[in-house]
């Protein structure tokens, strides 16, 4: 399938809003629960998605976009929210994933990304070359990821409640 940033787009915009859905005004039983010892809760994945917001998707995207030879990117610190977001409340994550998310959507727009720059490269750490089109489309996809592990961690917390309904409901394995 060919990347289209605008397609992209029109995903990215709509994670806040699903998760603020989701989760504003919900009880920390909802919120914090995790599926064991360091796993991530819904909390968690808020926390570090505004994390990404600020150092991960468009940062990068600038350094491949830059002139000169060096398009290295930093390490991810993939446990950032643990220190960032600790003692914060879930709304005020949420507002701040969702101004954050709108903030970057706007300068995504404003650097009128062209087909062309598309397959230009950045180095990442782990991967070594990735493309553009490669950072945008996974920028995506880890959206969809998180939505589906904060319905995940939310529904295991009636997994014995849903009583012998379990073997229909995959997401309570």
């Amino acid at each position: 399938m060919t990347f289209d940033i605008h397609e992209a787009a029109l995903v990215l915009a709509r994670t806040p809003l699903s998760i603020d859905a989701l989760l504003r005004d919900l009880p920390d039983v909802w919120t914090h629960a995790s599926e064991g010892a360091g796993r991530w809760s819904a909390y968690d994945v808020v926390g570090h998605l505004i994390h990404g917001e600020k150092t991960d998707w468009l940062p990068r995207a600038r350094i491949i976009l830059a002139e000169g030879e060096d398009r290295a990117f930093a390490p991810f610190d993939r446990f950032a929210q643990e220190q960032e977001s600790a003692g914060q409340e879930l709304n005020q994550l949420l507002d701040e994933f969702s101004n954050l998310r709108l903030q970057n959507l706007a300068a995504l727009d404003r650097l009128a990304i062209t087909a062309e720059q598309l397959a230009w490269t950045g180095e990442h750490p782990e991967f070594g070359t990735v493309t553009l089109a490669e950072l945008l489309a996974t920028w995506v996809a880890h959206d969809l990821g998180h939505l589906a592990q904060i319905s995940r961690v939310m529904a295991r917390r009636y997994a014995e409640a849903a009583g012998p309904w379990r073997r229909y409901l995959p997401i309570l394995g």
